[in-house]
């Protein structure tokens, strides 16, 4: 039987945050079609998705180049392009059901509401932010996940494989009436912003994102974001 949903995933040295999801995962029940498109791992990646019952392909790096090749293999009606260090919070199987049990949906994609796995203050007000841009600029982001019928990702022509802000990308190209968001979480690992400093890694986002719309090529910002 043809599976219901197909899960695209991007990994590269991803062995730390991947368990996790994976976990998450296996609360499905109606048929999944995993794959994991690894850019070179030399960690455990790899043998951890196999050992999750996860198809493996390999490609280059680069997440628009690894979610496109994915979506080329899929055998699901429904995609769920998911980060490798993006979790599902429970009840998120219940949501996705009941998203894609609605024809409507079909022209439509969803996306999880925006979670971070840090229980500071900053984290609170960038999921805050994160609430604010999704709900004025309808422009959720790869670590939110997005959902959508195989018919509609090929009307809009896919996942284009580029180095950098796919996820805007496809975004744009859905347009603000077709994005919905699901009645669910997808708990990302804050280790970036941690790293890099809450202010510092969302201004340099924020610059991204704006170079994106001033007509800077992906390869170009790609220094920018580190």
């Amino acid at each position: 039987m043809q599976p219901r949903l197909s899960v695209i995933i991007p990994a590269l040295d991803a062995a730390g945050t991947l368990p996790a999801t994976l976990d998450a995962l296996s609360a499905w029940t109606g048929g999944l079609d995993l794959i994991l498109v690894d850019g070179g791992s030399s960690d455990g990646t790899v043998r951890l998705a196999t050992g999750h019952g996860a198809r493996v392909l390999r490609t280059g790096r680069g997440r628009g180049l690894q979610l496109a090749a994915g979506a080329a293999a899929a055998t699901g009606d429904w995609l769920l392009l998911l980060h490798a260090d993006t979790v599902p919070a429970p009840g998120w199987d219940g949501a996705v059901a009941g998203f894609l049990d609605d024809p409507d949906n079909r022209e439509r994609a969803g996306y999880f509401r925006f979670a971070l796995d840090d229980a500071s203050p900053p984290a609170r007000r960038l999921e805050r932010l994160v609430a604010w841009r999704c709900r004025t600029l309808a422009l959720p982001y790869g670590d939110q996940g997005l959902l959508l019928s195989r018919s509609l990702y090929r009307a809009v022509g896919g996942v284009r494989p580029l180095p950098l802000m796919e996820d805007v990308d496809l975004v744009r190209r859905l347009g603000r009436p077709r994005l919905v968001p699901l009645a669910a979480a997808a708990v990302t690992s804050a280790e970036k912003w941690r790293r890099d400093g809450w202010w510092r890694r969302s201004a340099r986002n924020l610059l991204c994102l704006s170079l994106w719309y001033a007509g800077v090529p992906p390869r170009l910002i790609r220094r920018v974001y580190g």
